[in-house]
């Protein structure tokens, strides 16, 4: 990126937001982090940047930060899907007022780009592998529907406002600083094995192991941000996967991690398989993973001290 700019990541406290805003600094950027710290961890924000402990549910609030502001990351949302189901009221103000607020926010500092961190969860069950982006949506849980309507949103703003918008379709994000077991019961599984593995407890599989994942690594991710917010061929809101192309069952994973583990009882709304048609994402954003599965548990075994 050429020439210092001003980003705002909108929960850059959280574990996608922390690793853009880190790329962005380490790019000479100025970027300014609104996060509650609802699940963002202060121990996350890079020393570098602005802190606004703010809540995106708060318009008043939050409009002065976008003041000079030439892009936004709105990674900030509560993401867990099981924790929607119970919880759809405080996850649709949270993911749908709060989206909606942050895009009028940059609408009316005339900022010139917004990317969006969408859901691969939006295809919902019924689809074949690999999923493309002209598939029907068809989100069955709440943070599904909600990540989808971000979109529809974010489509809305392009059109009638002339805010350029791309929105992110991620699958299955893990790496360093991802959810475990302690932040709740709703964490990635990567990260529940693997801190089961540290404690020399049994990793939990649900609910045979057999389901898919299309595992994609936390940098690939915030790489894909960036190169969506400077990318020429997009601004109109499209919607682009950002996967690998490849996907491993949940038994795999375990057995990759190594150490023993169980069965446990099934999750509400766990789908079958996730895999991602990434061609459109090459195609418009010149990205492509570059972060391997096996290299990245590997990575993750070394930061966890599993041998």
């Amino acid at each position: 990126m050429n020439g210092k700019k001003k980003y705002i990541v909108t929960g850059g406290a959280g574990f996608i937001g922390s690793h853009i805003t880190d790329m962005l600094i380490a790019d000479g950027h100025e970027v300014h982090i609104i996060d509650n710290l609802l699940t963002g961890k202060r121990e996350r924000i890079n020393p570098k940047a602005v802190f606004h402990e703010l809540d995106i549910r708060d318009a008043e609030k939050i409009q002065p930060v976008f003041a000079g502001a030439d892009g936004v990351f709105h990674t900030a949302a509560q993401p867990r899907m099981q924790y929607s189901i119970l919880q759809p009221r405080l996850t649709n103000d949270i993911n749908i007022t709060g989206t909606l607020n942050v895009l009028l926010a940059a609408r009316d500092a005339k900022v010139k780009r917004v990317v969006y961190s969408a859901s691969s969860s939006a295809y919902g069950t019924r689809h074949q592998m690999p999923l493309k982006e002209t598939m029907p949506p068809e989100p069955i849980i709440p943070y599904a529907i909600q990540k989808r309507v971000g979109e529809q949103y974010c489509q809305m703003v392009s059109k009638f406002y002339g805010l350029e918008t791309v929105c992110l379709r991620y699958f299955n994000v893990y790496g360093p600083r991802q959810t475990t077991a302690k932040d709740g019961p709703y964490a990635t599984v990567i990260g529940i094995f693997l801190e089961q593995r540290q404690k020399g407890e049994i990793m939990g599989v649900v609910p045979d192991g057999t389901q898919r994942r299309d595992f994609t690594h936390v940098m690939d991710i915030a790489r894909g941000n960036i190169l969506a917010m400077n990318s020429e061929k997009t601004g109109k809101g499209e919607i682009i996967n950002l996967g690998t192309g490849r996907n491993h069952s949940v038994l795999e994973v375990a057995q990759i991690i190594g150490g023993p583990h169980e069965f446990i009882a099934a999750r509400q709304g766990e789908v079958a398989a996730t895999l991602a048609d990434n061609s459109l994402a090459k195609e418009l954003l010149g990205w492509t993973p570059q972060i391997s599965f096996e290299s990245g548990i590997a990575e993750l075994k070394k930061l966890h001290q599993i041998s």
